[in-house]
């Protein structure tokens, strides 16, 4: 299998659990030390336990779950044969505060080999924006 089928192999399973809310399997793709920055959280989350933290506190305070959960547009970068950069996006249906909202928004995932595989190192999230009604992705820049 190609590195480019393994980061995205990968990157489905974090999706995949996302969407089902399974949180131990989710967080089972990051490693420890991976540290996350979402549009939603003024701070960024200095490792997997700040962010399961935040899951756990927003579950128990907040009523979040996620009930969906896609992604499209994938392109992967090998930076190196240790490194990988995924962008995606993301397409979440989720509930908050006993209300049901349906987000789309871009995200970067860093992946690092590993032993077991590809595991992730960095998330950021960010609100996908609404192209005006003449948006192109033809547009040719000038730089």
């Amino acid at each position: 299998m190609s590195e480019r089928a393994e980061v995205l192999q990968a990157a489905e399973r974090l999706v995949a659990a996302f969407a089902r809310h399974d949180a131990a399997a989710y967080f089972a793709g990051f490693d420890p030390e991976a540290t996350f920055i979402f549009h939603n959280h003024p701070a960024r989350l200095e490792s997997r336990g700040q962010w399961e933290q935040l899951w756990k506190l927003w579950e128990h305070e907040h009523g979040f779950r996620i009930l969906e959960c896609r992604s499209s547009d994938q392109r992967v970068q090998i930076v190196s044969n240790e490194v990988a950069v995924l962008t995606h996006t993301v397409h979440t249906t989720a509930t908050f505060d006993g209300e049901q909202s349906t987000t789309l928004e871009r995200e970067t995932i860093v992946f690092q080999r590993a032993d077991r595989g590809w595991t992730a190192v960095h998330e950021h999230l960010s609100l996908h924006p609404t192209p005006p009604d003449n948006w192109s992705d033809d547009v040719e820049l000038d730089l």
